[in-house]
């Protein structure tokens, strides 16, 4: 039966709610199955058991890991997120003023990488197939063109990211540019130039299967014009499996985002959550993770709908 777009957004919201439940709930009995508590560095400090002891009753540390999960999710039913010990402000307001900072730099990474890997994929991939569409002679296979986005994007897609983020913390302090106190810019060609690679090198790859396909080969013998065989009649099918590895795209994006926000003093939940980790805060661990994956679950929702609008079997499928 042939499932309409509204019904397959729902299955994929009913997913995420689950997604979101599970990264939260295990982050948050990780950090507390973990040596060491909010009240460690109080031990090194305050001799009074009975003053470790209520402090540590006062942040819930004296409850078991399933009785305070427990709780945590009675007050996540209310939208109360706790409150950070190592702030001592509610943990949902922390991950607000973060998290939009977070999605502002993944979001635009991922348009810029979009942006510029796409294009440059249809290019190379085209232009490196060989006879058919792209033209018989075998210079075209071994352009200048071909080989200097191939040899970028692989340069781009071996270079770990905090490399990558932190030549380009070195190249900004030594020239000036990228540079500016609080500016978005760093972070997000950190970010998004190595994504950029990996879109191409997946587009490239889709692109020159596409034009080898006998119908595109059949039409380019009929006369039909190159660039229209390129950019409009093979263009939609070569997205499909581009548009397949989105949501794990996405998700690279966001996991990424931690050592770069950290490396560029970028205010985003990255960087929070690796405080709260640091100092073993609980609900800030888990107000973060649940909020990173609730970015990462929308990010993927979103994929998915780009794929059920390209090729309508994906919803059939779901």
């Amino acid at each position: 039966m042939t499932s309409t777009l509204p019904v397959f957004v729902l299955r994929r919201l009913a997913g995420a709610l689950l997604f979101v439940i599970v990264v939260s709930s295990t982050a948050l009995l990780l950090i507390r199955l973990a040596p060491g508590d909010a009240s460690t560095e109080m031990k090194m400090r305050v001799g009074d058991a009975s003053v470790i002891a209520s402090e540590q009753a006062r942040l819930g540390l004296d409850k078991s890991p399933l009785s305070q999960l427990g709780s945590w999710l009675a007050g996540l039913a209310r939208l109360d997120l706790g409150t950070s010990s190592r702030y001592g402000r509610p943990v949902s307001g922390l991950v607000a003023e973060r998290a939009g900072n977070t999605a502002m730099l993944a979001g635009l990474a991922l348009v810029i990488a979009t942006v510029i890997g796409i294009p440059l994929g249809v290019v190379s991939g085209s232009r490196a197939s060989g006879p058919g569409v792209s033209g018989p002679s075998p210079a075209i296979a071994r352009s200048a063109t071909v080989g200097v986005i191939g040899l970028a994007s692989v340069l781009l897609v071996a270079c770990p990211p905090i490399l990558f983020a932190l030549a380009l913390l070195y190249f900004s302090l030594e020239t000036g540019w990228l540079s500016s106190p609080g500016s978005i810019a760093l972070p997000l060609v950190a970010l998004a130039l190595p994504m950029a690679a990996i879109v191409e090198r997946l587009q490239s790859r889709a692109t020159a299967e596409t034009v080898a396909m006998p119908a595109l080969v059949a039409a380019a013998a009929r006369g039909v014009p190159r660039s229209r065989l390129i950019w409009v009649h093979s263009l939609r099918p070569s997205l499909q499996p581009v548009l397949g590895v989105y949501g794990i795209i996405i998700a690279t994006l966001f996991s990424g985002s931690v050592a770069v926000e950290r490396i560029t003093s970028w205010p985003g939940l990255g960087d929070l959550m690796l405080e709260g980790l640091l100092g073993r805060d609980v609900f800030l661990v888990a107000g973060c993770a649940m909020v990173g994956a609730l970015l990462i679950a929308l990010g993927n929702i979103f994929a998915d709908v780009l794929r059920a609008l390209v090729d309508p079997r994906v919803r059939e499928a779901a």
